[in-house]
């Protein structure tokens, strides 16, 4: 069987032969682990559930759509605020900082139910009424949305070292661009182990704490689970919980749907569609309801690997997975994870530049594709205020606006702003103007 050209995209990676397999599932490991294991650093919740369910999370993900989504679940940034507030008011009462979190995560579960209502609804009602509030007008926007919020992260990171960042980027764009065979489809893989051995010979890792850890251990422990709760359980601690992060959801769940739109744009398949969103939906709040239960945080949808999916042209749902698989055993592998936790935040940074960037370009590409009028005046108000809402709220608001009691990050709202604007402007009206008058 002939490989298919990168140009098209590979759906099938498996004619790539094993080894290039492997090597595939491998870069979207390290594309998700920067990010997915700063969310337990920020917040104390556990680094090897995070890693566990992350596998565990994206092979129910695709067990529930059909295996048909080439999405990796890694950890949600939107439910931090959630996780620290509850931490805080739990150490308040006295309770430590481990059993605080546990009860946050009761929190998370209840939000990831909120999942499965929205998913009944778009099934109650057909994809097709869904399908028609998502027009590329709507889409295209969000989608380079995505991209320029994630960019802040990305500059950040970059600038703990420009020069360490710049070999990453280099080496993915020289891979990607003039590389031969393997080397074209694994440039991320290839930008992080330059970067991270480059960072390391300028001594600029510290490897001591590698010494201390174990090579093999259980990654899930009862205290960090939210049975520990129920050992002196304090109700009005849990629905302070309840209260607090459940709304988040709301927000999480016009992410998810500006992800899939991203994924669908850079694939060339409508999933939205077919397996539906209402089984993507169902897939990330199952995994986010499990991951919490067991002490590791929400999950969602990864822009990090539809990045690797845009640069490599290799759309498989299978590489994927076996990226999960690789998380789930190396969850119980301590010392591998301490290796990767030591990556220089300045290789993180350098790789998401290029990942990061481009999400954005497949939005702009959806618009083009689309041929978008923009001559129309209500196609510009739309993709206008997408833009300047989830970038502005992003930068100018910490990524905030409080509606009442709920939270909605700025591109939850500027994803709602978008939808309804699309649902009620009006198309281009036939207007005669008089042209003298204004003379």
């Amino acid at each position: 069987m002939e490989t298919p050209s990168l140009q098209q995209g590979i759906h099938d990676a498996r004619t790539l032969g094993p080894v290039k397999f492997g090597i595939l599932g491998i870069q979207h490991l390290f594309a998700m682990f920067g990010a997915t294991i700063l969310v337990p650093a920020i917040t104390g919740l556990n680094t090897s559930a995070t890693l566990l369910f992350a596998g565990v999370g994206t092979l129910l993900f695709h067990f529930i759509s059909k295996w048909k989504v080439p999405a990796f679940l890694g950890s949600s940034f939107a439910f931090i605020g959630g996780y620290l507030s509850i931490k805080q008011l739990g150490m308040d009462k006295g309770l430590p900082a481990y059993l605080s979190l546990d009860y946050a995560c009761i929190g998370v579960a209840c939000a990831g139910l909120c999942y499965f209502i929205m998913a009944a609804l778009i099934k109650g009602f057909g994809s097709e009424r869904v399908l028609k509030y998502f027009p590329p007008v709507v889409t295209g926007p969000i989608i380079i949305s995505i991209g320029l919020c994630l960019s802040g992260s990305a500059i950040t990171n970059a600038s703990e070292d420009w020069l360490i960042a710049l070999v990453a980027i280099f080496v993915v764009i020289i891979s990607n661009m003039w590389g031969k065979g393997i080397v074209r489809i694994i440039p991320i893989l290839l930008g992080v182990v330059t970067s991270y051995g480059l960072a390391a010979c300028m001594g600029q890792v510290d490897f001591s704490p590698l010494q201390e850890a174990a090579w093999i251990g259980w990654p899930v422990a009862r205290e960090n689970t939210v049975l520990a709760v129920f050992d002196h359980p304090n109700y009005n601690l849990i629905m302070s919980s309840i209260i607090a992060i459940m709304p988040i959801a709301f927000a999480t769940i016009m992410e998810h749907i500006g992800d899939m739109c991203a994924i669908s744009g850079t694939v060339g398949k409508l999933f939205l569609a077919d397996p539906g969103l209402h089984r993507t939906l169902t897939g990330d709040g199952v995994a986010t309801a499990l991951s919490s239960l067991f002490g590791a945080p929400a999950n969602t949808t990864y822009g990090e690997n539809t990045g690797v999916l845009s640069i490599t042209k290799v759309y498989d749902p299978r590489v994927i997975r076996l990226a999960a698989i690789f998380a789930i055993l190396l969850s119980f592998c301590p010392k591998f994870t301490c290796l990767v936790s030591m990556m220089p935040a300045a290789t993180i940074g350098g790789v998401s530049l290029i990942l990061y960037g481009m999400i954005s370009s497949v939005g702009i590409r959806n618009i083009v594709e689309a041929n978008i009028d923009f001559m129309e005046m209500r196609n510009i108000i739309i993709a206008a205020l997408i833009l300047v809402i989830a970038i502005g709220v992003k930068y100018g608001a910490n990524d905030s606006i409080a509606i009442g009691s709920i939270h909605l990050s700025g591109l939850a709202l500027a994803a709602i702003i978008g939808i309804l604007l699309n649902a009620i402007l009006p198309h281009r009206l036939d207007i005669d103007i008089d042209i003298e008058e204004y003379k």
